[in-house]
């Protein structure tokens, strides 16, 4: 079972930036398309953006324009460059596959104040 590690959350300012990581224990990046999502308090989890085995990126209308996703598949990692951060963006952010869902790991918080 392919075991996933975010990192890189933090409190920042609105406007502020963030860079999110996602570590595999397999090679699972080259193989299949994975994803970023978040979950705020009381929400459900949504997906932010995708990306594909190849080199696409396909973002979702929740923070599209203000993230960019990018992959080092030699290290079994993925990115997310997020900017302008907003309040609504606060949220816990996860990685995982977009069509068989891997068992989640817990994920790295984001804290944006105003």
């Amino acid at each position: 079972q392919v075991q996933l590690v975010e990192s890189g959350g933090g409190s920042v300012q609105a406007g502020g930036s963030l860079r999110l990581s996602c570590v595999a224990s397999q090679n699972t990046f080259s193989k299949t398309a994975m994803g970023w999502y978040r979950q705020a308090p009381g929400k459900q989890r949504e997906l932010l953006a995708t990306a594909p085995r190849g080199s696409d990126r396909h973002y979702t209308d929740a923070m599209k324009d203000r993230i960019t996703v990018s992959k080092d598949t030699a290290k079994n990692s993925m990115f997310q460059q997020m900017r302008n951060l907003k309040p609504k963006d606060a949220a816990v952010y996860y990685c995982n596959a977009v069509s068989t869902i891997y068992s989640w790991g817990q994920g790295t918080q984001v804290i944006v104040s105003s």
